[in-house]
């Protein structure tokens, strides 16, 4: 319930920061109209080339023109894609961080612990070290009374749980990567249609006639590849974190079988 709240929170606050980011720009849209007006008039006395004008447009701000001029149907979708994947990506860094434990501290004191106290000191100090490495730990020391072997098997298949959980999640980020793009071909083909429609309406092909739908072909397909590439990157950033504290829990276990197996000897 706690992550699924966070989620939804982390979904809240990236849609109302678009939001408001986008009603700013409605805002201050006709203090824009004035300067672009000022700015062309400028232009006209100056003799300066139109272009040097566009370049002073703000990036939000032709972000925002493209947006509209791609139809807003399709690029919302494609912008809820990003919202929902950006909320699952950071809402797993947040996890995949509380999840990252010092092992090398872990393992110093589990070892005094059962050096000193025993088993159940040791799970003591589990108990109060966050991370999923201290869980395997936890369910290994339960079979600490039983032999080596049985707390290797208890270490193995829980380990497997908490990789798991470790992974979980990250089949819904692949799918935002996936649909963004594919939502953006889906306005590509849409836009394809309505050109030829619209060519089929006037009985004849020229460029001021197919225009109109090839922008919104091209638009919604370039920003469905700008949401994948955006969610690739923290995609691959999730897999790395992973793989780390996998690698790190493994070596970790190696240890602290050595640990027990010293231990329980004495």
């Amino acid at each position: 319930m706690k992550k699924l709240f966070s989620l939804l929170a982390m979904t809240f606050l990236l849609t109302f920061v678009t939001m408001n980011a986008y009603g700013q720009d409605l805002a201050q849209g006709s203090d824009q109209t004035a300067t672009e007006q000022v700015q062309e008039e400028t232009v006209a006395q100056s003799a300066v080339p139109e272009d040097e004008v566009q370049v002073k447009k703000s990036f939000h701000y032709v972000l925002k023109e493209k947006f509209i001029e791609g139809g807003p149907g399709f690029m919302a979708t494609v912008l809820l894609c990003l919202i929902f994947g950006l909320a699952l990506s950071i809402q797993k860094i947040i996890y995949l961080t509380m999840a990252t434990t010092n092992s090398e501290k872990l393992l110093n004191d589990v070892k005094k612990a059962l050096s000193s106290g025993g088993a159940k000191k040791a799970m003591d100090v589990c108990k109060n070290t966050r991370g999923p490495l201290a869980s395997v730990f936890y369910q290994g020391l339960l079979k600490y009374d039983d032999g080596v072997d049985m707390v290797e098997k208890s270490l193995t298949s829980y380990g497997s749980v908490a990789i798991g959980n470790l992974e979980r999640g990250l089949g819904w980020i692949s799918l935002f990567i996936s649909l963004a793009p594919s939502l953006g071909f889906m306005g590509t083909v849409i836009g394809m249609i309505q050109a030829f429609d619209k060519i089929a309406v006037v009985g004849e092909m020229s460029p001021a006639v197919v225009a109109g739908g090839m922008k919104v072909a091209l638009l919604t397909t370039l920003f469905g590849l700008i949401v994948a590439v955006i969610l690739q990157v923290f995609y691959n950033y999730l897999l790395t974190k992973i793989e780390s504290i996998v690698i790190d829990m493994e070596d970790s276990t190696i240890s602290f079988i050595d640990i027990v197996a010293e231990t329980s000897s004495k």
